[in-house]
């Protein structure tokens, strides 16, 4: 079997992203001391995205592609997407739990402030990589190098968020409003998700009707379902005449991270955002579908 070792940026950019994670995670588990259970999670981000990225460079190594049992033209880029998502999340989430208002021993500290460092450093490699790797105007390429199959990639991770958010503690029993938008979510997520895997899987040439138009389709119908829940979601959790609360709570001071009342205010903010990356998707798509026609 030969082997095949290509100097190229994307190369790079995926060596840098593996041993910034790596860096990342190593120093967390050797002398961070992460009691929390979120530290479980930046653990999963960087370890997961060095352990498939190694995969990757592997399978190009070897020249394996056409044996992957999935699209090389979607799963790499698709990859780095959400590795850069995982390590950016990480990058927030570790030192608002373990660095602000840490008062222990200095040298615990200065390994936390490394493994931030250095998960800062794996998400803008990741950034790189898709930015080498996506398509440019003109260029044949994957859906998933496009700006649509990118969107669907940050769109479900941030639907990932707001299931985390408001499952924790549950949020969305207060009446039929907050759950038709918990409905929106999880329909849309699914969708979404399933959109990928077709695209990964290069499923789309079995489907029965035409993917541009169900993908512009899906978008318009995302459109107006995330529009709604941008706008219920906070009437009924933040205006005092629908049983919601104005005002941020004293005791949420008391909070390590986020209380219950900012993990609210973050469902809308998140919300928010994904009505736009839908809406930047139902342009796009659109613009597929009428140059498709």
């Amino acid at each position: 079997m030969a082997v095949v070792l290509r100097s190229s940026p994307l190369l790079w950019a995926r060596l840098a992203a593996m041993i910034f994670a790596c860096v990342a995670f190593s120093v967390a588990l050797h002398g961070g001391y992460l009691s929390h259970g979120t530290g479980d999670w930046c653990i999963f981000c960087w370890s997961f995205s060095f352990a498939v990225t190694l995969l990757i460079v592997l399978v190009e190594l070897f020249g394996l592609q056409t044996r992957a049992p999935v699209s090389w033209k979607n799963f790499p880029i698709t990859f780095a997407c959400y590795a850069s998502l995982l390590c950016l999340s990480a990058s927030i989430i570790f030192p608002l739990y373990f660095l602000k208002g840490y008062g222990g021993r200095d040298e615990t500290k200065n390994y936390r402030i490394v493994s931030t460092v250095f998960s800062c450093l794996a998400t803008i490699a990741y950034l790189t990589e898709v930015s080498l790797s996506k398509a440019r105007p003109g260029e044949v390429a994957g859906y998933m190098a496009t700006a649509p199959g990118l969107l669907k990639v940050c769109e479900t991770f941030v639907a990932c968020i707001i299931f985390v958010f408001i499952s924790d503690p549950i949020s969305y029993n207060q009446n039929g409003a907050t759950k038709w938008c918990l409905a929106v979510y999880c329909i849309c997520f699914i969708l979404s998700a399933a959109i990928i895997v077709l695209c990964v899987g290069e499923f789309t040439g079995l489907l029965p009707f035409s993917f541009a138009r169900f993908l512009s389709s899906f978008a318009l119908l995302a459109v107006g379902m995330y529009l709604s829940a941008t706008i219920i979601w906070p009437i009924y959790k933040f205006d005092n005449k629908h049983g919601g609360q104005s005002t941020r709570p004293n005791e949420c001071g008391r909070y390590t991270g986020l209380c219950p009342w900012d993990k609210l205010l973050a469902i809308s903010v998140l919300s928010a955002l994904n009505f736009l990356l839908y809406l930047a998707d139902l342009i796009y798509s659109a613009r597929l579908v009428f140059v498709s026609a």
